[in-house]
């Protein structure tokens, strides 16, 4: 199926941007990566809506800096995980929200949000999956001793870190380093190839075909 897909307005000739809706839980790194993908004109997508399940978050200060409209769906406020989903797709939908683009959201997300966003809701990860998938996959590597390591793009699925991927990058994994040194590593890479996987996304290039996403060839 295309991984882009959803009614046209009809209203004008020329298509509206692409609206994206971020999802994070914490820092925002990614999602400030994104950001400054747009304003450089790496990337031409509306950045629409801002989601954060913690009130504290640093991601929501990013974008109220870069006036994006940030919005807080606080966890605690809802007496169930089905309830808080419900709220998160529903300001997605009333921004008109296109592509959904995870960026360090600590929520496992269920059949409804899936079902909503299927083909059309990105997650970045800090392996190489299959391998390592869940959390501290950093720790994971180093653990097993592996000499790569690196970073995933891929469509979010019903599992957790197991979607069709989209794009990966490598990093080695040097003697001596900790978890923080490889993290740092693999974090500049998702700041690389998250904003590639919107921009293929945006430019209708990308289809997912069972497991496999085909990247088609730029005109």
């Amino acid at each position: 199926m295309s991984a882009r897909s959803g009614p046209a307005s009809g209203r004008s000739s020329m298509p509206e941007p692409l609206r994206i809706g971020v999802l994070a839980s914490g820092r925002g790194s990614n999602f400030e990566a994104l950001v400054k993908a747009v304003e450089a004109g790496r990337l031409e997508v509306t950045m629409a809506l801002l989601v954060s399940d913690r009130p504290n978050a640093p991601a929501l200060d990013i974008a109220r800096a870069h006036r994006i409209e940030a919005l807080c769906v606080d966890f605690k406020q809802f007496t169930s995980r089905e309830a808080h989903e419900t709220a998160v797709v529903a300001a997605l939908d009333l921004r008109r929200v296109g592509l959904v683009c995870q960026a360090g959201y600590m929520r496992i997300l269920g059949a409804g949000y899936i079902e909503r966003f299927r083909g059309r809701a990105l997650n970045i990860h800090p392996s190489l999956l299959p391998a390592f998938p869940g959390l501290h996959a950093q720790r994971q590597a180093l653990e097993h001793g592996v000499k790569v390591a690196g970073a995933t793009v891929h469509f979010a699925d019903e599992g957790v870190d197991t979607g069709p991927i989209v794009l990966q990058a490598a990093v080695p994994v040097l003697p001596g380093d900790t978890e923080d040194t490889l993290s740092s590593r693999i974090l500049a890479e998702e700041h690389r190839i998250y904003p590639e996987a919107v921009r293929l996304f945006a430019e209708g290039r990308l289809t997912i075909a069972g497991r496999r996403v085909h990247i088609r060839e730029s005109p």
